[in-house]
Order: structure tokens, then C-alpha cells, then sequence
């Protein structure tokens, strides 16, 4: 299953009330949206036809979530389904995350693209070569390890994998103790020391069973019935995939 495959049964799982994603391009995931939409991307050159009601803001996701109201265009201020498809460089993408984690429920599922990188020479920094996905399979280990609070999941998606993060916190508020240490590790000079369990996607998930869990179901009921225990109960839905 690709990316777009995944992603739009993902919109069908999630049932979302809006989208975001950072990142646009030519429009190929922006189109799969049917709800008010968000796409951040400074250079986009949509080529298809969008069947959603979509802010387009041709900037960068850091100028766009310092605006007074990054989030008028939609009718709520939260973002329920998000994909992070912006800089294929970690830093750049788990600002992303801590920028768009600012307008999450804990019932809101946040995506990365290219998070499993088929070689190092792939997952260079620096690009050279003609598939590039740059480091940003990073922001996963970082996610694990300074929010220890959120659910982080591979899965093998063709060609080069996503992460699907589950249980955001809000009340992070977009800072991340530990960010300028972790800083370190992001920009280590290639070529970049990928982990054998990212190149062979030792832990991801095959997107079909990941899709097939019970947890979806839930989640619009614990969207409408939020509580202090909502990220837990989020957990609790999902834990036909999750590993211990």
C-alpha cells in the first residue's frame, strides 16, 4: 500500500472534521480531503482538482503558526487529522509537529512522510540522489524518547514509510524540553548512522493490519466525550497494534 492508499484510509478511519498538512506540492494528498482544509507549502504548484474547502497559504509553516489565528479557516479551532510532508530535515519537521500539537485533541492523528529511508544515502542530508527523504526519520526516536506521551507507530507504506502518532498533548503549548539538546543528534553531519531497524522497518507495521485495528471506531465517540482520560482511553482503543 502507498502513502496516498493509507492516507485516504485514513481519512475514512479517522472521520475527521478538518485537515492540515504542510507541505502541498502538486496537491496529490491535499485532494484526498473532504472536510476544511489547511495546506501549508511555500513554492505549491497544485496541478489537480481540490473537492474540499481549502485555505492554500503559499509560506512556511514557521511564519504561518506565528499568525495571531493560524487556524481561522477552519470552523474549529482544532486540527483533527494532519499530515507533515514540509523540509524533508528533522528539525524542520518536529517543529511541524510541535507547531500543529498546539491545536490537537488527544484524539487527533498526526502523520510524517518519508520516515523510512531505504538507504543511508537516501536519508542524507545533504541531497543527492533522485529519491530523497532526508533525515526526518529522527523526529520518531525524539518523539519517543522527550514525549514519552504520545503513541508513535512505523508503518510500511511504499515507498519510503510513515508515522502515524496518536494521544497528542496540547497543553505542551509547542515546547519541547530537550529540543536543543536533541538539536546535537538532528544535525549530525552525513553521512547519517540509520538505524538497521529503520532501514529494515524492523518495528513498522503493515499498514493493513494498522488499519484494521478496533481503535478507529472510537475514536469520534472519545472525540465527542473528551475527559482527563481521553488520551489513555486512545491508547486503551488501540492496543490490538500496539507492542508493549
Amino acid at each position: 500500500m502507498n502513502r496516498h492508499d493509507f492516507l485516504a484510509a485514513l481519512h475514512r478511519q479517522v472521520r475527521p472534521r478538518t485537515y492540515l498538512e504542510t507541505g502541498v506540492n502538486f496537491g496529490q494528498s491535499l485532494i484526498l480531503s473532504r472536510v476544511p482544509s489547511i495546506g501549508i507549502d511555500p513554492e505549491f504548484s497544485v496541478v489537480t482538482e481540490l473537492q474540499a474547502d481549502v485555505q492554500l497559504a503559499r509560506t512556511t509553516s514557521d511564519e504561518f503558526f506565528t499568525r495571531k489565528d493560524p487556524l481561522a479557516h477552519l470552523p474549529v479551532p482544532v486540527v483533527d487529522l494532519a499530515f507533515i510532508d514540509g523540509m524533508h530535515l528533522s528539525e524542520y519537521a518536529l517543529r511541524d509537529y510541535l507547531a500543529v500539537e498546539r491545536f490537537t485533541l488527544p484524539t487527533s492523528v498526526l502523520v510524517f512522510d518519508d520516515m523510512l529511508p531505504r538507504s543511508t544515502d537516501e536519508a542524507a542530508r545533504r541531497r543527492h540522489t533522485k529519491a530523497w527523504t532526508g533525515d526526518v526519520y529522527k523526529t520518531a526516536q525524539a518523539l519517543r524518547d522527550l514525549c514519552p506521551d504520545v503513541v508513535v507507530i512505523e508503518v510500511d507504506t511504499e515507498p519510503t514509510g510513515v508515522v502515524v502518532v496518536l494521544t497528542p498533548n496540547a497543553k505542551r503549548g509547542g515546547v519541547l524540553p530537550g529540543y536543543d539538546d536533541w538539536l546535537d543528534v538532528a544535525l549530525a553531519p552525513d553521512p547519517q548512522a540509520v538505524p538497521e531497524e529503520v532501514l529494515k522497518r524492523s518495528r513498522a507495521l503493515n499498514p493493513k493490519v494498522l488499519l484494521a485495528s478496533t481503535g478507529w471506531a472510537q475514536l469520534s465517540t472519545l472525540r465527542r466525550k473528551a475527559s482527563p482520560r481521553t488520551a489513555m482511553r486512545v491508547r486503551d482503543a488501540f492496543s490490538d497494534v500496539l507492542v508493549a
